[in-house]
């Protein structure tokens, strides 16, 4: 299997990758044949970067900096010559109406960054209330005009300020859990201690969520109002036992991140 890029494509798709040879087949396949794509792996050993180059696109190797970073890295680093790049992580599936909406009006917008929303896929649900809709992502760049910083939770990104962004309301869907428990409690013990000092984001806060999030520390009003906010605020109790399931998740991450705030106040 090859792609077939048109050399009058302005849109490059790059893929950030980790150990998804799950994933992958299936995010490559509904990214339209007329896009190059580009897979910036960080060092898979599940044999993804062959999956991606079956498929005819390049592979980069880099180490693992973070979300800002690895998107920095393609940008600058990698040869990437459409004014336009479009980041997709391998658990997520870009919509033909999203490709459709780019081409009769993204391309030629008058915006630098393109924030997303997203709907999250949960054991094969669609979370509705749950997670707190609408959530956005900066996804689609002009690539000579955007660069990234860390957003307030340390591990995600955000466009450096200044550049003009554009709600695109056309979700993508993410694919999030893959069911096994353990491996995502891992994941989010490291992703804890990374949040455990919301300071050093700095640059990315550019919402009230994130301002707020900044604001409240204490682990005492943060974990019950983490559980309420998904569960009762934004109405999880509607996703039924899935939303029941994703709200105590990440109210046991956000006790996760209270326990690291309180082990480095300790020292």
């Amino acid at each position: 299997m090859s792609r077939m890029p048109s050399p009058d494509a302005a849109l490059t798709v790059v893929i950030l990758t980790l150990n998804e040879a799950r994933n992958l087949p299936g995010c490559l396949a509904a990214v339209p044949d007329i896009y190059p794509v580009l897979v910036v792996d960080c060092g898979s050993t599940d044999g993804t970067a062959a999956i991606a180059a079956e498929a005819g696109c390049p592979v980069v190797t880099h180490p693992w900096e973070g979300f800002a970073a690895q998107r920095n890295y393609a940008l600058e680093q990698c040869g990437l010559t459409t004014p336009w790049v479009l980041f997709i992580d391998a658990d997520e599936v870009f919509t033909g109406a999203f490709y459709d909406w780019f081409e009769k009006e993204g391309r030629s917008g008058d915006f630098d960054v393109g924030q997303v929303t997203q709907t999250l896929i949960f054991k094969g649900k669609a979370l509705r209330h749950a997670p707190g809709y609408p959530l956005y992502h900066p996804r689609l760049v002009r690539r000579d005009r955007v660069r990234f910083v860390l957003n307030h939770t340390g591990h995600g990104e955000a466009p450096e300020a200044g550049a003009r962004e554009r709600i695109i309301n056309i979700p993508y869907l993410h694919d999030w859990y893959q069911g096994d428990l353990a491996a995502w409690l891992t994941k989010h013990i490291r992703l804890a201690a990374q949040e455990a000092d919301l300071r050093r984001a700095g640059d990315g806060v550019h919402t009230a969520r994130a301002r707020l999030s900044l604001l409240v520390r204490s682990a005492v009003i943060r974990v019950p109002a983490r559980f309420l906010y998904h569960y009762v605020w934004r109405g999880g109790f509607r996703d039924g036992r899935y939303g029941l399931e994703y709200a105590m998740m990440y109210t046991w991450f956000e006790v996760t991140k209270g326990l690291f705030r309180l082990a480095k106040e300790g020292k």
